[in-house]
């Protein structure tokens, strides 16, 4: 399950990850039905990646991390997403946020460093908290409405937020809240308020049983009743009504990506191997022979081989320093574009291999389908990217003729 399509030469430090993500995803695809099946939340699998140290591979030494660079965690992600979508997901959005923190120094060194030994220790992910019901999707804009209120040596928030990916086993929540307003800023404050899992009134609802696809993911509602968080654990301030932080993307949002693909290669895999063995005493030779069932097997591969070399190509040149920084959000949602709907579209052609039996649980196709889903939820969604995609080309080509800006 480590293998890679496409990845001709890999670094020791490449096979060391990969390596170990095939082995944790082959234990997570032997229970992953299960999880699905009872939307229970997969807690043997986080506490393997927390015990062989996955999750803080791509840390920096002096955070106690073994250094694994973007492109490296790239690789890891398809093939743990092989094993299990929900769990890759939870791992995914704990690199995307750390990974953006170290490379940006947003939190100070000693929080930061506090935080990264709490988990090494105790286990559990991080994750934004940010996705209110009237808010809808942050990165469309908006303010939360969740407020805070001052006491002694901190805040104490009340409220509720949804969409919390991998709520049962975060260890801090960056929650995003208002605070009142100061002399240093009249309208409040956007900040990030990282609450610790388990903090006395931080409660979490089980509300994404049934949900369509990522059923393990744990993407449930958060709420805090008067939950406390001290000063020093309030970062990334941005006074409201004062210069705007400037929007950029990130290039840890590329192992979620991977996640995606991951899905799709998973499909693929099963699609081809049921093709192979699939014997219809009608045909006396298995389905794979058949020109229709080979035409969308190549249809197959060759969108995921697409999505991977621009994945791959993408995150050498982030670990390269090749992609400015104005460039970098467009750069990232292409990339997420391009995986997401490949993982979309080579699950439904999977379907279409293995015929009704695609539609039982004898296969995972159903679920592969189903949680490639999810990837077209997760930020940037697809107008975003495009229109990131097109606005950056519009701005290259001013620059190329000479147009005014």
């Amino acid at each position: 399950m480590s293998h890679m399509p496409g990845l001709r030469r890999a670094t020791p430090r490449q096979t060391e990850v990969m390596d170990l993500a095939g082995s944790l995803a082959a234990g997570f695809a032997a229970r992953a039905d299960a999880d699905d099946g009872t939307a229970g939340f997969p807690y043997a699998n986080h506490t393997e990646l927390h015990q062989s140290g996955y999750l803080r591979l791509f840390l920096p030494e002096r955070l106690g991390g073994g250094g694994a660079n973007v492109f490296d965690m790239v690789l890891a992600q398809e093939i743990l997403a092989r094993g299990c979508a929900s769990t890759a997901l939870v791992a995914g959005m704990h690199f995307s946020l750390l990974g953006r923190v170290v490379d940006a120094g947003a939190y100070p060194e000693p929080v930061l460093a506090d935080i990264c030994a709490t988990m090494a220790r105790a286990g559990g992910t991080i994750n934004n908290c940010v996705t209110e019901a009237e808010l809808g999707s942050i990165s469309r804009g908006g303010l939360p409405s969740m407020r805070a209120e001052r006491a002694a040596g901190g805040w104490l928030l009340t409220g509720r937020k949804i969409f919390v990916t991998g709520a049962p086993v975060l260890r801090f929540l960056a929650t995003a809240v208002v605070l009142p307003p100061s002399d240093a800023a009249p309208q409040g404050e956007l900040v990030s308020a990282l609450v610790e899992g388990g903090s006395p009134g931080l409660s979490v609802e089980p509300t994404w049983k049934g949900g369509l696809g990522l059923r393990a993911c744990g993407n449930d509602d958060v709420v805090y009743e008067r939950v406390f968080v001290p000063d020093a654990r309030i970062v990334e301030r941005l006074a409201i009504g004062g210069p705007r932080r400037p929007q950029g993307g990130s290039a840890w949002a590329l192992p979620l990506a991977a996640g995606a693909l991951g899905v799709g290669q998973a499909a693929c895999d099963t699609a081809t191997h049921y093709a192979n063995n699939r014997v219809p005493a009608a045909l006396g030779q298995p389905i794979g022979s058949q020109p229709h069932i080979q035409q969308w097997i190549g249809e197959m591969e060759v969108r995921l081989r697409a999505a991977r070399a621009a994945l791959h190509d993408t995150a050498r040149a982030c670990v390269a320093g090749e992609i400015p920084p104005e460039e970098m959000a467009a750069a990232v949602g292409a990339v997420k574009y391009l995986c997401s709907n490949a993982a979309c579209a080579v699950t439904e052609t999977a379907l279409r291999v293995a015929g009704g039996f695609s539609m039982t649980r004898a296969l995972p196709l159903e679920r592969y389908f189903r949680d490639a889903r999810g990837a077209l939820f997760q930020p940037p969604q697809d107008d975003l990217a495009l229109m990131l995609v097109g606005r950056t080309t519009l701005a290259a080509e001013k620059g190329r003729s000479g147009t005014p800006q």
